[in-house]
């Protein structure tokens, strides 16, 4: 074996008997695949945002023209990813009493940021079901499942549950 395969040897068995990770928090699962990727992101970004919580969004449909490509704009949230100002962009048009359409999630800026979902609502009834499974950037783990609700003129509202896990 060479002496730089020996160094590297170890380097891990050092670090790893440092008793450095003994001393940090590990994930709220607590699982081992959560406390190996800690070191590689960090400790202060995992712990810089909630893994999953309630999801509270508002959105106006001003803009909306019931026809693919259509969107909606977000006009409150209570979870700082979606932002202010994203769109829900809709992929097909609006049937007469249903829209049953994937949407995508694409908040304001640049960056490859967009969450991908789907959306059926029952446009008599003003009553539907909003889900996200995954995305890009900082919605790569992101999962999503909201009931839809009718609020006033062209306002709605998304009220459910959310995670950023890779295990839900």
């Amino acid at each position: 074996m060479s002496r730089f395969a020996l160094s590297l040897i170890a380097l891990a068995i050092v670090g790893g008997c440092s008793g450095r990770d003994a001393a940090s928090p590990t994930s709220p699962d607590g699982s081992a695949s959560a406390r190996a990727v800690r070191p590689a992101i960090g400790a202060s970004l995992l712990e810089s945002f909630p893994r999953r919580g309630e999801l509270h969004v508002t959105k106006v449909c001003s803009s909306y023209t019931r026809l693919a490509g259509g969107f909606c704009t977000i006009t409150g949230s209570n979870i700082k990813e979606i932002e202010v100002g994203s769109k829900v962009i809709y992929e097909t048009a609006s049937g007469a009493t249903v829209l049953d359409t994937d949407v995508t999630l694409d908040p304001p800026g640049p960056g490859n940021n967009v969450a991908f979902g789907h959306r059926r609502l029952d446009l008599v009834t003003a009553v539907g079901l909003c889900t996200f499974s995954g995305g890009t950037g900082k919605f790569t783990w992101f999962n999503a499942s909201a009931g839809v609700s009718h609020l006033s003129g062209r306002t709605w509202a998304w009220t459910g549950a959310y995670s950023f896990s890779p295990h839900e």
